[in-house]
């Protein structure tokens, strides 16, 4: 059973990212949280194969989550999904080491090929 945590602010997208990913998975267990204070916290409890990580989020954002996690366990997989298209905070986050950096909105096609990458990751 794959274990997926999804950190973002908004239960809307929490939802969307979640189902879209059951739609091509079917061995997942989804966990959320809503800023990366408790996505830190939740990391740490359930040791996820996967996190999806929003950058734009209170208390603790993204970048600063995925710094927390990557300190704690640098063989984490992130994925980054937000709405900041900028050439320079993609740069910035594939420089630690994340899987992947997705543009929002999130859609079945961006899910499948996230899943897709998933499988052939845990057959490797």
């Amino acid at each position: 059973m794959l274990k997926i945590l999804i950190v973002d602010d908004s239960n809307f997208s929490q939802k969307i990212i979640s189902n879209l990913l059951k739609s091509f998975l079917d061995n997942a267990e989804f966990f959320f949280a809503s800023d990366g204070r408790e996505g830190f916290s939740k990391y740490k409890e359930i040791k996820p194969d996967y996190v999806f990580v929003d950058l734009l989020m209170p208390n603790v954002n993204g970048k600063e989550l995925i710094k927390l996690i990557k300190e704690y366990d640098a063989s984490c997989k992130i994925i980054v999904i937000s709405a900041d298209v900028q050439k320079n905070v993609r740069e910035d986050m594939e420089s630690y080491n994340i899987m992947y950096f997705i543009n929002k909105p999130f859609n079945q096609e961006k899910a499948k090929f996230i899943c897709d990458k998933m499988r052939n990751d845990k057959n490797e």
